[in-house]
């Protein structure tokens, strides 16, 4: 596969990717990953495997966010999504956050997903 190919490939599947968390379907994005994943949100904690992070995303239960992602930009096997979302922080009350997720792939799957969130303070 071409060089534009393969960066073609992971920009879609990191569209996949956030079509799957803006619906919170978890089973869709780890189709999408390899089963080993390492998943971290920097400065939290690291989960590896599909296991692990689906017990870990249920004990959070962030509800469905809303997201809009404003850029894609992929090269070789690494690709990074930037955009806000709104969610339920952890008292409970909708929130809205920028976030920057990198992806490792192996091959045309997700190997690992760096997420770094911030809560913005609303105007």
């Amino acid at each position: 596969m071409s060089t534009a190919a393969v960066v073609n490939t992971h920009k879609r599947i990191v569209e996949q990717a956030n079509a799957a968390f803006s619906k919170n379907d978890m089973e869709a994005f780890l189709g999408l990953c390899t089963d080993n994943i390492v998943w971290s949100m920097v400065g939290e904690s690291t989960v590896t495997g599909k296991k692990a992070i689906r017990d870990w995303m249920k004990s959070m239960d962030p509800g469905t966010p809303s997201i809009k992602v404003d850029q894609i930009v992929a090269e070789g096997d690494v690709a990074f999504a930037t955009g806000t979302f709104r969610m339920k922080d952890k008292d409970g009350r909708e929130a809205p956050y920028e976030y920057c997720d990198v992806y490792r792939f192996k091959g045309d799957q997700i190997a690992e997903l760096k997420a770094y969130v911030i809560k913005r303070k609303e105007a």
